[in-house]
């Protein structure tokens, strides 16, 4: 049961991270915004083998091999990472009759994360605040939270 549970979960975050990436797509394709560059997150993180946690200039810093793969898949664990955290606040039933709170609560709760670890990290600041625009950085990255919340609630009632 608990193992049904946690897989279950799991898909929930891999399917909000699915809707958050044609989010991205539809406001990239439509719109002309540019979506998140998984390529620089992966590079990020590749450097953080060498105790490299912080990247003034992220785009100037060396290439990491296969920096791009190292984006996408950090992409999805956290979307699974999510996913796992919302299995630990709501009540095990929630899966067979989902509400869109809670998947809401749990991806702006989470909107700590790219504030205040990844945007920092990456050389953007706090919050996007070296950002040529730092609110319209928070702005779009509570959207996205908000689209992923959506998505794992989607999820959620296609299992259910």
């Amino acid at each position: 049961m608990i193992n049904d549970s946690i897989y279950t979960f799991i898909l929930i975050g891999i399917g909000g991270t699915i809707v958050l990436d044609i989010y991205a797509w539809l406001l990239a394709t439509f719109f002309g915004l540019p979506a998140t560059n998984w390529l620089l997150v992966g590079r990020w993180v590749g450097h953080m083998k060498s105790g490299q946690f912080i990247q003034p200039a992220l785009p100037k810093a060396e290439r990491v091999p296969g920096e791009l793969i190292i984006g996408w898949v950090v992409h999805y664990l956290i979307g699974i990472t999510y996913g796992l955290i919302l299995m630990l606040c709501v009540n095990p039933q929630w899966v067979q009759l989902p509400t869109l709170l809670p998947s809401l609560l749990v991806a702006w709760v989470g909107i700590v994360a790219p504030f205040f670890i990844m945007m920092p990290g990456m050389g953007a600041g706090i919050a996007g605040a070296k950002t040529p625009n730092p609110t319209v950085t928070r702005i779009r990255s509570f959207a996205g939270h908000s689209v992923f919340g959506i998505g794992m609630f989607l999820t959620a009632l296609a299992l259910a």
